[in-house]
């Protein structure tokens, strides 16, 4: 593996992250909506 090789592998395990991190907080909203929705009932 060479220097380009692993600043690749560096950006696309922060982008990876950066994903995760997103889809994550996107679950955690979901799944707050829908426990505010089942309260009210």
């Amino acid at each position: 593996m060479d220097v380009s090789d692993a600043k690749r592998l560096k950006a696309l395990d922060d982008e990876n992250a950066k994903l995760k991190k997103l889809l994550a907080d996107q679950i955690a909203r979901s799944l707050g909506t829908a426990r505010a929705s089942v309260k009210k009932w």
